[in-house]
């Protein structure tokens, strides 16, 4: 593996060790609102800080861009990890066993590592740029749906951003009507994994941010998947709008997603 790779999969499992020593655990688990429909629990930070002391003790003289602590290490590196310690935070304080630790490694804007590890189904989902895509080892592809008739998708819904809910609800009105079925899982990761191993076709959501996307978008793409914003294009990263499957399927969601995109979405 990439050398690089090999200590993004170091890191992620020593956080996963850690959430899945307290997950179900409602004695040590603390839980605060960061803001409104926003949690973090004492498990989030441990496992960050955990990720960035590994990280940061192999490449002293990279930057680390977390969830929880935000940037440490180089500031100015061309070398920057992005990083989400457990993504599907509420899953984790409600007990539903779908949660991951994502870990991407950009260098000089471009994304060339990524992991995705699930710590309770032990699954962990790995790309390098250039080398495919892996579950546990074995190379993954996507889908190969031509449409989106009989497909099944994921999304979630914009329940951070509500101002767009009326919008969002006419995109997944014209989406569901055209697929098979949508679902709804709660952690935006795994999402982009699952469609990098074809467990759903498609994706797509908006508000997100870099660390839940960039290690699963590499992924995904690696495994044959595009990526776009709403709009089709490639801005998905500063605004959190994300549309992801085979060609085929990414055509199709954005011909329904552009029947009802109000301009604050149309990017």
């Amino acid at each position: 593996m990439h050398p690089m790779l090999n200590i993004a999969v170091r890191a992620a499992r020593n956080a996963g060790q850690i959430i899945a020593k307290n997950f179900g655990d409602n004695v040590s688990v603390q839980t605060a609102e960061k803001a409104k429909n926003d949690l973090v629990t004492n498990v989030d930070r441990e496992a960050e800080q955990t990720i960035v002391r590994t990280l940061l003790k192999a490449y002293p003289d990279h930057c680390v861009i977390g969830e929880e602590f935000g940037i440490q290490g180089k500031e100015d590196s061309d070398y920057q990890w992005i990083i989400d310690p457990l993504d599907g935070t509420t899953n984790f304080v409600k007990g539903i066993p779908h949660i991951a630790v994502s870990i991407a490694l950009r260098i000089k804007g471009r994304t060339e590592v990524g992991v995705v590890y699930d710590p309770i189904r032990d699954e962990l989902f790995t790309s390098s740029r250039g080398n495919g895509a892996q579950l546990n080892g074995y190379r993954i592809r996507v889908g190969q749906s031509r449409d989106l008739d009989g497909c099944i998708l994921a999304t979630s819904f914009p329940h951070r951003h509500r101002h767009h809910l009326d919008a969002y609800k006419k995109m997944f009105n014209g989406i569901f009507d055209a697929c098979a079925d949508i679902r709804r899982a709660g952690t935006a990761s795994l999402d982009l994994v699952y469609v990098a191993a074809g467990r759903v076709d498609g994706y797509w959501e908006l508000g997100l941010k870099p660390w839940d996307l960039a290690a699963g978008e590499l992924i995904a793409r690696e495994a044959g998947a595009i990526t776009t914003d709403f709009a089709g294009g490639h801005n998905f990263y500063s605004s959190g709008n994300i549309v992801c499957g085979n060609p085929r399927v990414v055509k199709s969601l954005l011909e329904k997603i552009r029947e009802d995109l109000p301009e604050s979405l149309a990017r």
